[in-house]
């Protein structure tokens, strides 16, 4: 049976610790400062941001966790630990936005007086901290969901912090109350607008659904025209994490192969799957006239 792979593991847990200190420091102002003005745009923030705190803290265990080597108990070590983190993160992100739907359309119908200017300055503060913390973790963002997923959240929490300090303006010159209701709303909107497409790319990953951007018949198609292939069958292609694509199937050859015959032809599938298919981790079941369901996709 042959065998081939190729990854690579960062850690990213340094960042991740720098943001979420800040986040703490920005949460505790805020609830000081939501309760003492009255404003309810200002305390969905702060609990935006208290959530922050929990989804940073679960991505960098996920993070710490998933460098940790494999074991004869743990033969794919944690690696899977930073999708189960974004789709934590991302679930709750859903949660509480409908929580503060709730919260808004409730205040709508019943603004309060609220000290504006303590908002306009809490939002400033919360705008610069989640602006570094953003800035922090903009470039890793792309090449890791449990980074994307810290990412939005503190993305989220930036532009939130905008809306909040436009709200204290207007509040401020206009006593227009009932737009903290409506910030709340529209947080709440873009919360949900950003986390769902997140929740479904690491639901696909933790169901071992085949990566989007391949096609099954193709690749079996590819390796099916190989010289001294007679048929790939009963395959599976899946992703371990986002550094990882395996591929498993049996492999019918036309003659019965040597060993050495066979390992030649498995070098060639691996550097086809690599190359056009970014597959890096390959097992293949040879087989010459063996009886077994002959399908490319084989319930098991």
């Amino acid at each position: 049976m042959g065998h081939h792979h190729f990854h690579t593991k960062p850690s990213h847990s340094g960042k991740i610790l720098i943001t979420i200190f800040l986040n703490i420091g920005i949460t505790i102002a805020q609830v000081i400062g939501g309760l003492i003005s009255g404003s309810l745009a200002l305390l969905s923030d702060a609990l935006h941001n208290f959530t922050d705190v929990v989804s940073l803290i679960i991505s960098y265990v996920a993070s710490v966790f998933a460098s940790k080597e494999a074991s004869t108990q743990r033969t794919f070590g944690y690696k899977r630990a930073e999708i189960l983190a974004a789709f934590v993160n991302a679930a709750s992100l859903v949660v509480i936005a409908i929580i503060l739907i709730i919260e808004a359309i409730e205040r709508f119908f019943s603004p309060h007086h609220i000290e504006s200017d303590l908002v306009i300055i809490l939002s400033l503060v919360a705008i610069l901290g989640n602006g570094f913390s953003v800035l922090l973790l903009k470039k890793d963002s792309g090449k890791n969901m449990n980074m994307r997923s810290a990412y939005l959240h503190l993305l989220s929490d930036l532009l939130a912090s905008i809306a909040v300090l436009v709200g204290g303006i207007l509040m401020k010159y206009y006593q227009t109350y009932w737009i903290d209701s409506l910030l709340t709303l529209a947080i709440a909107l873009y919360l949900i607008y950003m986390s769902v497409d997140l929740l479904k790319r690491s639901y696909r990953v933790l169901m071992l659904f085949t990566p989007t951007h391949l096609n099954v018949k193709d690749i079996v198609n590819h390796i099916n025209d190989i010289e001294g292939v007679a048929l790939l069958h009963h395959v599976h292609v899946w992703q371990l994490n986002e550094d990882e694509v395996h591929l498993e199937a049996h492999l019918d050859f036309e003659d019965n192969l040597k060993i050495s015959e066979f390992d030649q032809v498995l070098e060639e599938i691996e550097d086809l799957l690599k190359s056009k298919y970014n597959i890096n981790h390959v097992t293949i079941q040879p087989e010459y006239n063996k009886r077994d369901p002959k399908d490319i996709i084989v319930q098991d």
